[in-house]
């Protein structure tokens, strides 16, 4: 009996290494398809916030009929991050219409 544990002590070996390797490998596999739903949340988010502000700008503005160039800037830097994110949808061609508004009011 001896002679046949240390005949295959480095099966065993290798069967309790191979076996603690593929529990790892499936503890860090959850783990990250955890944190990719998370940050495709995070993400997801985030689109959907810039696009409530790329639309309330054009509603705020479109009432105002003109938009300075100050907020056509930062609704720049809004849309290309919204853009990034993966959106194309409504936000964008209201984007389009708001780079169209005069940049003063013709009143003044």
């Amino acid at each position: 009996m001896a002679a046949f544990i240390k005949g295959h002590v480095w099966e065993w070996v290798f069967t309790l290494i191979s076996a603690i390797l593929a529990w790892c490998l499936r503890n860090v596999s959850a783990r990250l398809k955890q944190e990719q739903q998370k940050n495709e949340a995070i993400s997801e988010g985030i689109q959907a916030l810039l696009r409530e502000s790329i639309v309330s700008s054009y509603n705020k503005y479109s009432e105002r009929g003109y938009m300075p160039i100050y907020a056509k800037e930062s609704i720049k830097r809004a849309y290309t991050a919204y853009k990034a994110l993966g959106g194309n949808d409504v936000a964008s061609e209201l984007y389009q219409k708001m780079l169209k508004m005069p940049e003063e009011d013709k009143d003044e």
